[in-house]
Formats: C-alpha cells, sequence, structure tokens
C-alpha cells in the first residue's frame, strides 16, 4: 500500500473516496506476495496491480461494486477459476482478495499507516471493513474500540515479528476476523569479517531484503569500495558492536572472522540474544574447538544447539559465492520452515499454505 501513497494522499487531500483491494492470501504459484494492493477511485482510476493477468478486471469490478455499496468482500480466485490462466494459477494456486470502501473518517488512519518513517501494522476486519493503524506507542482506527485489546496486541507482536496474515482473534461475540499488513523496517544481517566470503554474503543478504552491515575491529581490511553491497561498514571490535546495536527476533548474525579472539566474545553474546539465526563460518574441526571455547566462556548447551557451524547448507560449494549461497539457502530454510532437501524427492506442497512473509 506504501507504494500507493502519493495517489491515496491526494485522493484523500481531495476528501474522496476510494476502494483498496488487497491479496490477504496466497498459495502454490500466485505471482505477488500478500499485502500487494490495488486501489480505484469512483471516477474509475486505477494505481497498483495484483498479479499482471486478468483478475485484474476481475478485482476492479469488485471495487467499483464495494464503491457503490460500501460492503466489504472477500473473494477467492483458484485452478479452476476461469481467471486461472491468466493470472498464473495453472499449477494450482490461488490468491484470496479483500476489497472494503475507505471514506474520508478513515482516512487518519491510512496516513498513519503510510507514514514510512514509522513502523506500522495496518489491521482490517475482513467482515466489517473496520479498519486500525498500530504502532509500537498507541493505535488509531474506526471500528475498533477499547475492547479490542487482543487486536491490538497480536498486530503489535506480528509488527515485531514483520509477518503479516488473516488471524481469527477473540471469541464468540467478540471474535475478528482480522488481516494483520506489517510495514516494519527491513531485518538485519550483521556480518562479521572481512574476508571475501563476507563480501559475497552481503550481495545474497541484500538479495534476500536484508539490512547489511559489516563489522570488523581491523579497519585496515574494511574498505568501503570492497563491500558495495553493505548498507553501513563499522569499525570496531565485534562484541563491542553487538553489545550496542539494535537487535530483533528476525536479526540474522554471520561470524566469517574465523579467529578465536573474535569469534568467542562476539558468539557469547549473540547466542544469548533472541536473534533468528547465529552462523560461524569454520571447518569441523574448528567448530569443535569451537565449541569447547564457547563452553568455557560459559555458553550452555542449550543456547550451542542454536549455533549454525559449520555454517550454511551442504551444497558442495567451494567458492565464496558458493559459500554465501549456501548460507542464504540455510536462512531462507529457518526462516520458512523448509526442509533443505531436493523439492524432486518430496511430497509436501512447493509453497506451503500460512500466510506470514
Amino acid at each position: 500500500m506504501r507504494d500507493l501513497a502519493v495517489h491515496l494522499r491526494r485522493w484523500q487531500a481531495e476528501n474522496a473516496d476510494y476502494a483498496l483491494a488487497t491479496l490477504t492470501g496466497t498459495s502454490g504459484s500466485a505471482p505477488r506476495p500478500i499485502g500487494t494492493t490495488m486501489a480505484v477511485d469512483s471516477a474509475g482510476a486505477v494505481y497498483g496491480s495484483l498479479s499482471g493477468g486478468c483478475v485484474e478486471s476481475a478485482v476492479y469490478e469488485l471495487c467499483l461494486e464495494v464503491l457503490a455499496t460500501g460492503v466489504p468482500m472477500r473473494k477467492s480466485f483458484g485452478y479452476s477459476d476461469p481467471d486461472a490462466f491468466a493470472v498464473g494459477l495453472t499449477c494450482g494456486g490461488e490468491v484470496e482478495v479483500f476489497v472494503h470502501r475507505v471514506t474520508a473518517t478513515e482516512h487518519a488512519v491510512v496516513e498513519a499507516a503510510l507514514d514510512v518513517h514509522a513502523p506500522v501494522a495496518w489491521v482490517r476486519d475482513l467482515v466489517s471493513g473496520a479498519v486500525l493503524a498500530v504502532s509500537d506507542v498507541g493505535a488509531v482506527g474506526v471500528g475498533f474500540d477499547g475492547a479490542d485489546l487482543a487486536v491490538v496486541r497480536q498486530a503489535r507482536a506480528m509488527l515485531e515479528a514483520g509477518s503479516s496474515a488473516v488471524r481469527v482473534i477473540g471469541c464468540a461475540e467478540r471474535e475478528r476476523v482480522v488481516f494483520v499488513q506489517s510495514f516494519a523496517p527491513p531485518p538485519r544481517m550483521i556480518v562479521f569479517g572481512t574476508t571475501d566470503f563476507a563480501t559475497s554474503l552481503c550481495t545474497v543478504g541484500r538479495l534476500l531484503g536484508y539490512r547489511v552491515t559489516v563489522c570488523d575491529a581491523r579497519g585496515t581490511f574494511l574498505d568501503r569500495a570492497r563491500f558495495t553491497d553493505a548498507h553501513e561498514v563499522v569499525v570496531e571490535w565485534p562484541h563491542r558492536y553487538l553489545g550496542t546495536t539494535a537487535v530483533d527476533s528476525r536479526t540474522v548474525i554471520c561470524v566469517l572472522t574465523h579467529d578465536p579472539k573474535f569469534d568467542i566474545p562476539v558468539l557469547t553474546q549473540a547466542l544469548a540474544l533472541p536473534v533468528a539465526y547465529v552462523g560461524a563460518l569454520g571447518s569441523r574441526r574448528a567448530d569443535g574447538q569451537r565449541r569447547s571455547e564457547l563452553r568455557a566462556a560459559g555458553v550452555t548447551e542449550t543456547q550451542l544447539r542454536q549455533l549454525r557451524s559449520p555454517i550454511g547448507l551442504e551444497l558442495g560449494g567451494r567458492t565464496p559465492q558458493e559459500t554465501a549461497i549456501a548460507v542464504g539457502a540455510e536462512i531462507i530454510a529457518l526462516r520458512r520452515g523448509g526442509s533443505a532437501v531436493p523439492l524432486s524427492v518430496t511430497e509436501r506442497p512447493i509453497h506451503p499454505r500460512g500466510g506470514d512473509v
């Protein structure tokens, strides 16, 4: 939705009503990710795209109908639908679209969700069309009230995790079916070390959507020109930097220094943090020695089980580029719950059902 901010703000300045169509669920070979949005105003102007195919026509008509009636609509398009070939669903994929009308009373809520400087969870009730914008300091909404604290708590938890999905919250007369869309900063990848492996991993990290930081105490080797894919470079002892920088449950930490005087202090610290991934470069012999030293430093067996070392999946690669791909693949598998085995020998769905992204 934020990619349509210029158009939405113009419509809001004109006090105009418009319809928002959002992908709230995908599976199989769905062409666009959850949260993709298309907007249509009462004059028929349209911005955004949900698929790049003929489903746009069907959703466009839904938008016009919702604009006329004010009644939200939730519709699925799947393999058996006439639009399947046009939207790339011929392998059994399915998309779910929710359309609701945004009126002048909701413009302030939309504006809060469009603020690119703040992490915001944008919540829509999939029955009533009520809207809510939740940040870490407050919430503003139309159609929600003080009794919906469970919705706010769920939205904040999903915002922290950077996830978007449909959720059923509450029970009985207080049950709400909502779509929560997180507008969170990109997750962080912190790479310690300045080897060629680190250079390649920065490229992979940026490709995967991480904000990449490279840190090493040896400024001589931390040439910014070598790390063009890193968003920032830091000259500091790794454990000192890790002790002062912000991390969260999506952060991945890759220790590629391959030197005990750097590895042990920073890994001791990293394994005590609530992050998504901690990996360390080295041979099996080096890994065995490193684990012994970490135990001596007070790291528990539970913490050691979280250490991905030797780092990466066993792809058979040797070059820094191949190693970086193996590390990236391991991070993806852990993040998405993948088996890390060839698709050709599994019968699992290629894209398992579920809304988190």
